[in-house]
């Protein structure tokens, strides 16, 4: 009898171990879906991957650990603030990095007991030493005064990155590829592979084969985009900025059938007083897969 109930209960930790790994569920949460024009219903570009509650953020524009806290409040328990010790740059456009003080300093004065890890391209140690200096007065005070702060949250480590795997942990896997962005020398693309999804965020980027390359039939592709529409509207000067930097959503939706993703995000999104409607139509017109508009705070 002691026999079979030990077979029993070693069956029962077996189920409960296979439950466990078949429930690893990552979700994709639209911390900033905005550009530079200050639309107060869309905060500054960031994207975070949360996977088995372990937040990895893409990108801090504007407002970031606030809309961290507004995911948190709508269930995504891995945003808490003292969980934020990762953060992915894309490029450093002041629109994807304007929030990187608040990724530095907000968590750490709000409990996180670790010190934040920053993947960006060559020059983002510089940023980092630099914002460093600038508010060395108020580190100092908050980790030397009454408030006895964790002198490790304030630690910073840069890893400069280039093309390639980047970064492994038991949750994710993360490849940076180069993407085209005007005259940056360095912008970035990421795929994250996780238990249960490969995801693509293009990061700023004119329309790249590295895209379909990285994707190749993804689970999501996060991509930027622009109107057509709107973009006839725009002066020359602008015309020639924006094709140089950005994809239009007839290249999008282009790149989009041969990329195959099985769900498509747009975030960044520059209408110049299109609608949200007609961009999708231009899309459609020539793509016929899954596209959302992305939302600040849409949960996937």
């Amino acid at each position: 009898m002691p026999n079979k109930i030990l077979l029993l209960l070693f069956g029962l930790c077996c189920s409960l171990l296979v439950f466990a790994q078949t429930t690893n569920k990552t979700q994709i949460v639209l911390l900033g879906t905005g550009t530079p024009n200050a639309d107060p219903e869309r905060f500054g570009p960031a994207t975070a991957i949360v996977v088995n509650d372990v937040p990895y953020l893409i990108d801090c524009g504007p407002g970031v650990i606030r809309r961290a806290t507004a995911a948190q409040a709508k269930g995504v328990k891995g945003l808490a603030v003292e969980k934020l010790k990762t953060l992915f740059i894309t490029h450093l456009h002041s629109d994807h990095t304007i929030g990187l003080p608040d990724v530095i300093f907000t968590p750490a004065v709000l409990d996180r007991h670790a010190p934040l890890e920053v993947y960006g391209p060559p020059g983002t140690r510089r940023m980092v030493n630099h914002l460093l200096a600038a508010w060395s007065e108020d580190v100092a005070m908050r980790v030397r005064g009454l408030e006895r702060g964790d002198a490790k949250a304030y630690r910073i480590n840069v890893h400069e990155i280039a093309p390639g795997l980047i970064y492994r942990d038991a949750n994710v896997t993360v490849k940076a590829f180069s993407v085209p962005h005007g005259q940056w020398r360095h912008a970035f693309g990421f795929r994250f592979e996780t238990p249960d999804k490969t995801i693509v965020i293009s990061g700023d980027t004119g329309a790249s084969e590295a895209i379909v390359k990285q994707c190749n039939g993804c689970d999501v592709l996060i991509h930027e985009v622009y109107s057509v529409e709107g973009f006839k509207r725009r002066t020359p000067q602008w015309q020639k900025y924006h094709s140089t930097f950005h994809t239009s959503s007839v290249q999008l939706a282009e790149l989009a059938n041969r990329a195959r993703p099985k769900k498509l995000i747009l975030h960044h999104q520059l209408l110049w007083g299109a609608t949200v409607e007609s961009l999708l139509n231009e899309m459609r017109a020539i793509y016929g897969g899954e596209i959302i508009y992305g939302n600040d705070l849409d949960v996937f």
